[in-house]
């Protein structure tokens, strides 16, 4: 298969141990559920090393805004994002070196999707021109919390199909969160996702989906973005988790390329994503990655408001 760019320089970074291991909490087992071990039930403390850790993910994403323009190399903005990672908000970059078993380490600080790339797009040398759809997508890990989130962005003077899909992927990952509330199952949230999607003509990737996020980068549960036929558990105050639907313009399926890492649409069609940590509360769901630049969300959703002050 093409290799897209060209992949950069390994930087390292001291980084909490890679197998992910979950450490002093509270859990919640779904016995009757068998594919689920145990979900993490954050504690208020854990919670707020979280807040903290999204909110800076999504400043992350902020301070790379102005720079994501016609003419710049995605290696380009990856440096910036290491820089202003590790220099300026003293975190450790989660991604940098992630080397799930089997695979290679991943070797950049983000994930730069462009047009047909679905995700884990490896930045490099290619330069971005007008017209193009771009997800990044940034973990940043704070006091041992992870902060993970993506966004959308079009360069330059966008074209309709970009735009459309872009908007269309926002909305459906928030008519995903607007399913989060006690009492209601995690199969919801792909209900949700599927119904809208199908509604705009457009496919959720299946191969890839969200998951719980704390002291660990990958925790339980896995996420569905489209429905599935056995249960799945009950949200409970305290989970903590990502909804990041990648949505395709053209059929759902998807193939990895020869660098073990980027995945791409299948029919070469455009794919976009957005992704937000959600944290179940008492009476509906909180967003944990939002910052100055977090974009409103769209006018259907009831359940969340941007805090002022933002």
């Amino acid at each position: 298969p093409r290799r897209i760019g060209v992949l950069s320089p390994i930087r390292t970074a001291r980084r909490p141990d890679s197998r992910d291991r979950l450490r002093s909490c509270s859990t919640i087992k779904q016995q009757h559920i068998p594919h689920i071990m145990a979900i993490h039930i954050k504690t208020p403390e854990e919670i707020a090393g979280l807040r903290i850790a999204g909110r800076l993910a999504s400043e992350l994403l902020d301070y790379l805004t102005p720079f994501v323009k016609p003419g710049i190399t995605t290696g380009e903005l990856d440096k910036l994002a290491y820089d202003y990672t590790v220099n300026v908000q003293k975190c450790i970059p989660a991604c940098l070196g992630y080397q799930p078993e089997g695979m290679t380490p991943y070797p950049a600080t983000t994930c730069i999707s462009i047009n047909h790339v679905v995700c884990h797009g490896i930045p490099g040398e290619k330069k971005l021109k007008h017209g193009d759809i771009v997800n990044i997508d940034v973990t940043s890990i704070k006091d041992g919390f992870h902060g993970d989130t993506s966004r959308m962005f079009v360069v330059g003077k966008p074209t309709i199909a970009g735009k459309r899909l872009c908007d269309l992927a926002f909305k459906t990952m928030w008519a995903g969160i607007e399913a989060v509330r006690p009492g209601g199952t995690f199969n919801d949230i792909g209900i949700a996702c599927q119904a809208f999607a199908d509604k705009n003509g457009i496919s959720v990737v299946r191969d890839y989906g969200g998951h719980g996020i704390g002291r660990g980068f990958h925790e339980e549960p896995h996420v569905h973005h489209f429905p599935i036929n056995h249960p799945t558990p009950k949200f409970v105050p305290g989970m903590v988790f990502t909804i990041e639907p990648m949505v395709n313009a053209g059929r759902y399926g998807v193939t990895m390329l020869g660098d073990g890492w980027t995945v791409v649409t299948r029919d070469r069609s455009l794919s976009a994503q957005w992704e937000h940590m959600v944290l179940v509360t008492e009476t509906g769901y909180d967003i944990l990655t939002c910052s100055a630049g977090t974009p409103e969300p769209p006018d259907f959703v009831k359940g969340w408001k941007k805090p002022e002050g933002l």
